[in-house]
This record gives structure tokens, sequence and C-alpha cells, in this order.
């Protein structure tokens, strides 16, 4: 097995203008869960569930230290969002980091939430929620 550690994570996401923008110094925490529907088929007669494969969903939950560059890029990817420019932001997720022949999460996405928070006693954060639209390829990066 070939275990890595978590620092070497990759993340990058579309500016408003639709060229990807690497955020990986920014962020210190992604979550990439991939979920699939099972659709209940249960009828009259049956005593237990039964089930179909439905369908799939992915969302990328986000975070980091904030800093005013990133969170200017934020604010003009969700404006740009909503003036419907950019109704899809590309992402490019590497769990392991961009080497070559490292693994690749490619997909387009809507950034359904951003936010700012800070504590008397922290650093400053941010954390962003990402609705995955459409299919997610996996890959490796490319020398």
């Amino acid at each position: 097995m070939a275990f890595v550690h978590g620092k070497n994570a990759h993340f990058e996401l579309d500016a408003a203008g639709g060229s990807l923008v690497d955020l990986s110094a920014y962020t210190n925490d992604i979550t990439f869960p991939k979920e699939l529907s099972a659709d209940e088929t249960t009828v009259f007669g049956q005593a237990d569930k039964t089930y179909i494969v439905g369908l799939g969903d992915s969302k990328l939950s986000v975070s980091g230290l904030f800093d005013p560059t990133l969170d200017a890029h934020m604010a003009a990817v969700i404006a740009a969002h909503k003036a419907g420019s950019l109704l899809t932001a590309s992402v490019i997720y590497g769990p392991q980091g961009d080497a070559s022949g490292q693994i690749k999460y490619t997909m387009e996405a809507i950034v359904t939430s951003y936010e700012v928070s800070e504590k008397v006693t922290d650093v400053i954060g941010w954390k962003a929620d990402l609705q995955v639209t459409g299919t997610v390829t996996r890959g490796t990066f490319a020398a």
C-alpha cells in the first residue's frame, strides 16, 4: 500500500473568467463525499423494503486560512454565478498532490456557500461548499 500524507493535497477552482486558479496555498481541509441514492421499490405484500440504485451525487467542502486574495476570488466566483456568466466552475482536486501519476478528480461545480469565520483566539478561516453537477472524472496528473 502507498499511504500518503494529506499535506500534499491540491485544489484548483475556476476564477470568474473561467480559468483555473490553484487555491492550495489557502486550503487546509477538503471533504469529498460521493453518494449514490438507493430508491425504494417496496410494494404491498412484502415484509422487507427493496431498493434499486438511483442517482449519484457529489459535493466538496473546502476550508482553510483567510486571505484577501482568496476572498476576492470567491466573491467574484459567486457574483459570476449570480449573474449567470459562470454557470459552473471547473474544479481539480488531487488528494495526494499534483505530481505526475497522482490521482486527479476533475468536475464542474456550483459554489453554494462561502463563509469567513474568526474567533478572538484563532486565525481567521474560510469555508466553501460546492455542489458537483454532472460526472466526476477520475484520472491522473500528467508530467
